[in-house]
């Protein structure tokens, strides 16, 4: 009996732990992880937050790129630009989301923003595509699954 209670108690916990661990980063904390990730053929880091309707559209498309090329080595950081930790951790845990998620931990946007690309206006969605060969592409705006799954697909077989 006292097994079950267990079973039962950590089956009521366990989903609130999903969404419970992502880290608050500074820039410098987040282009050393970006600039790290050697592994990956192509690395996808897209910025979004919970209050940008474009970017929640488009975050389940990010969510499945790593499933949708399961030959390839994918890998999509999403990083959260929202103004508290709480609501990426939220929103995390409602849908599930399957990726990596960062908090970057930063009040001044403008001292960052040029140094993910001068052609960056500082709205979101936004992303970064870094393929192995290092050579970067940036994309402002919303991605359909469609224009995301093409422009991987470019970057992986150029």
């Amino acid at each position: 009996m006292k097994s079950l209670f267990s079973i039962l108690l950590f089956l009521m916990i366990a989903p609130n732990l999903v969404g419970q661990n992502i880290p608050a980063l500074s820039f410098e904390e987040l282009d050393n992880r970006i600039r790290q990730e050697n592994e990956a053929d192509v690395l996808v880091v897209n910025f979004w937050a919970t209050w940008c309707k474009p970017c929640i559209k488009e975050l389940p498309y990010f969510d499945s790129l790593q499933t949708v090329y399961p030959e390839k080595k994918v890998k999509v950081l999403l990083v959260s630009l929202d103004m508290e930790l709480a609501s990426a951790e939220k929103y995390q845990q409602r849908k599930g989301i399957q990726s990596e998620v960062l908090y970057l931990d930063e009040t001044d946007h403008n001292a960052w923003i040029d140094r993910i690309s001068n052609n960056w206006s500082g709205a979101i969605p936004a992303t970064l595509f870094i393929p192995a060969s290092g050579e970067e592409k940036f994309h402002e705006g919303e991605f359909s699954a469609e224009t995301l799954f093409a422009q991987v697909n470019q970057l992986l077989n150029p």
